[in-house]
């Protein structure tokens, strides 16, 4: 069961409160990640990753065991063991931006 830490907009759509879990097959990637979230919280489908193409939202950032992922693969980032093993959340981080 990987645990995961979503902004408060993407739980509120969700009708999810505080972290949510979902379960990842092996290898636990960030793409294995995304796509369990969106099979469990179908809504959150499209803002994540993009529909069409699979990549990250320009806004969306990855954290896990205080490392940023967000400019890493998807499908081929594998989560550092904490994450796998539950201990650690992975953190989805809506961006600011503006000036």
């Amino acid at each position: 069961m990987i645990r995961v830490l979503l902004p408060f907009h993407l739980r509120t759509l969700a009708g999810a409160t505080g972290e949510v879990q979902v379960d990842v097959v092996r290898p636990a990637t960030l793409a294995a990640v995304i796509a369990a979230l969106e099979t469990k919280y179908p809504m959150l489908r499209g803002t994540i990753r993009d529909r069409e193409t699979g990549k990250r939202r320009l806004l969306v950032r990855f954290y896990a065991c205080e490392k940023d992922f967000s400019h890493e693969p998807l499908e081929t980032t594998e989560l550092p063991a904490p994450v796998v093993a539950g201990e650690e959340p992975l953190l989805v981080v809506g961006a600011i931006a503006g000036g």
